[in-house]
């Protein structure tokens, strides 16, 4: 057998197709929820080896290509008498290889979001990207907080970011989105059910959250999402009215001349 794999499980609820079935959430990102994921491998399945390597290294999507490494198996071999006619199994044993990164190394899983499974020697030109502390930074505050495309992703998917969305789903409020290749700008609302977190959680989706503008900068050139930043210009309890908050929608649009040289259209 190889010696070393690359297995990695996103969420479903992001909407990138995948060839085998993932965790559904944070919740289920316990040991043993991605041991029994992980351990089951489809008899037929194009993607992964029949031959499997010795060590399976595995990694969680925390936003765009980032993954983040929770753990490795040494793999004893498939246990034939629970084979069925779709599905094998194998004998995973929790290894203590790496142990020092588990939760604190994040790679770049380059090469597309639908090849899930990489033998180790084809993922040697993966980036590490950070080597930090499991747990999330506090949270900024409203007045200090700014995003990039990337780091927004993060926010949005990684499980560490918890308290973050939490916060970000209290509130309504105006947000503003920095073009930091051109310099213009765009200022949004947030406001109703939907909510800052409600409506960021579109733009980690999608790089446009419906706009005009950010989606025809989007359909000529699909990195362009990445030169995006965000931020907060006021925020607003759950009970403020519409038309409070459009008042002051519109009074930054004013103040900012986003209509006359940034990207609002109206």
């Amino acid at each position: 057998m190889r010696r070393q794999g690359l297995i990695r499980a996103r969420f479903c609820c992001c909407g990138t197709p995948t060839l085998k079935p993932g965790p559904n959430g944070p919740a289920d990102l316990i040991q043993a929820a991605l041991l029994a994921f992980v351990r089951e491998q489809a008899v037929k399945g194009s993607k992964f080896p029949q031959n499997p390597a010795r060590i399976w290294l595995n990694f969680t999507a925390v936003g765009g290509n980032h993954c983040r490494f929770n753990g490795a198996y040494e793999n004893h071999g498939e246990i034939t008498a629970e084979r069925t006619a779709t599905e094998r199994y194998y004998n995973l044993v929790p290894s203590p290889y790496l142990a020092s990164f588990k939760d604190r190394l994040v790679i770049d899983w380059t090469g597309g979001t639908i090849i899930w499974v990489r033998a180790g020697g084809a993922a040697v030109g993966f980036t590490a990207t950070e080597v930090a502390d499991a747990q999330a930074p506090a949270f900024p505050g409203f007045d200090e907080l700014i995003l990039s495309f990337s780091d927004l992703q993060t926010v949005i998917e990684d499980s560490r970011y918890e308290s973050w969305r939490q916060i970000l789903k209290s509130v309504q409020g105006i947000y503003l989105i920095s073009d930091t290749k051109s310099g213009k700008l765009y200022v949004g609302k947030a406001d109703g059910s939907e909510r800052i977190m409600g409506r960021w959680s579109a733009y980690a989706k999608t790089g446009r959250g419906g706009n005009v503008a950010p989606r025809e900068l989007n359909e000529v050139d699909m990195s362009y999402r990445n030169h995006f930043q965000f931020s907060i210009l006021r925020v607003f309890s759950p009970g403020a009215s519409t038309t409070e908050i459009d008042a002051a929608e519109n009074h930054y649009k004013r103040a900012l001349l986003s209509r006359q040289f940034g990207l609002n259209r109206n």
